[in-house]
């Protein structure tokens, strides 16, 4: 195996190995969130606040986790796809690619201001109550809004969506993990319409089927380079009739 190979290699199982912690990422958020702090249940500020104040540390490591962690390991996973998808579909996987980098980034962000603005809000509760929940209503829509809703589910569905559509032109890859992610992504596009949020819970359960799925596929087919997974039906074709 040559130096480009090894290279190859190496950045499809980092990819594969990022997938496989994405999938463990939000099984590891969902449960906690919803259930352990149930922090989406919270509806006053007060309660909010409260329970930032009891659940701080864990939940500081579930954001760091979950989020920060999270923005990083996916930028990898984006750039992995990319050198394996475009050479099937150049335009789709530079689109899709940036979306994915935006995605990461807000992610990132996202993180490190809840975080951030959670440590400030438990500073100062034990003194001035009053003063700490207004503080928390200011932080909190923007941690949410890049996070989730209309900047985490929708860019993140985005993503799946577009790269799904071009794994469906590629072998190496199995075609019914393309349909699952037209599936996720169509999910997180839904949830911004007030209407249809809830879907951002199936965004999140199918996106645990999705990125496990796709890292075990990875690390099965981390040695095809990108001319072997290009050998797809489509491009064969076009070949055949030039």
């Amino acid at each position: 195996m040559n130096t480009l190979d090894q290279s190859t290699t190496t950045q499809q199982r980092s990819g594969a190995i990022a997938a496989l912690y994405l999938a463990a990422a939000f099984l590891l958020a969902m449960p906690f969130f919803l259930v352990v702090v149930d922090y989406p249940g919270a509806t006053d500020v007060a309660e909010k606040v409260a329970l930032l104040a009891d659940n701080h540390a864990s939940m500081q490591v579930m954001y760091l986790i979950t989020y920060v962690i999270f923005g990083v390991v996916l930028a990898v996973l984006a750039l992995a796809l990319h050198a394996r998808l475009s050479p099937v579909a150049p335009a789709l996987m530079q689109v899709a690619t940036a979306v994915g980098l935006m995605w990461a980034v807000v992610l990132v962000a996202s993180g490190m201001v809840f975080n951030a603005g959670m440590a400030a809000v438990v500073d100062l509760n034990p003194t001035n109550p009053d003063q700490a929940q207004s503080m928390w209503q200011a932080i909190e829509p923007v941690a949410q809004g890049l996070g989730s809703g209309s900047g985490g589910e929708f860019l993140g569905g985005l993503w799946i969506l577009l790269v799904s559509i071009a794994c469906l032109r590629i072998r190496s890859l199995p075609r019914s993990l393309s349909w699952l992610g037209q599936a996720v992504g169509m999910a997180g596009l839904l949830s911004i319409i007030p209407p249809l949020s809830a879907t951002a819970y199936l965004f999140g359960l199918l996106s645990i089927l999705w990125f496990a799925w796709l890292g075990i596929a990875m690390l099965r087919t981390a040695t095809a380079s990108p001319q072997q997974v290009a050998t797809t039906p489509e491009l064969v074709s076009s070949t055949a009739s030039k």
